[in-house]
């Protein structure tokens, strides 16, 4: 199953993010034919596909630093897929599908103010 990222206005058009070895597919949602890279160097079909979900589940975490409006709520930032996600009561990552692109504007406007602010 081909993941895509939400449709977001101004956007010229979308892109299929299926990942292999962490590589994100950089072809058009919906494509044909096997994932790449660009340049073609790295191919694969969907069943060789990266599962959904991150392997930096259970691994310690720190909460994000906060922006003033609170963003991103107390969640960590993935060192794997770079995901604002939830922690544990142990402040462990907790379980969750590798990001693959903002559900809205407004998500991605926040995130890349979060990462101007604090960094990679």
């Amino acid at each position: 199953m081909t993941r895509t990222l939400a449709a977001l206005p101004g956007a010229a058009r979308r892109l299929c993010l299926s990942r292999r070895n962490g590589e994100i597919c950089t072809r058009e949602d919906g494509h044909r034919g096997l994932h790449h890279r660009t340049g073609g160097r790295l191919l694969w079909s969907d069943l060789q596909a990266d599962p959904p979900e991150c392997a930096a589940a259970g691994t310690p975490a720190e909460a994000a630093p906060l922006l003033d409006d609170g963003f991103p709520g107390g969640r960590s930032v993935c060192p794997v897929c770079w995901a604002f996600v939830d922690r544990d009561g142990d402040g462990l990552i907790e379980p969750h599908d590798s990001w693959r692109g903002d559900e809205s504007r407004g998500e991605a406007d926040r995130r890349r103010e979060w990462f101007n602010a604090y960094g990679w």
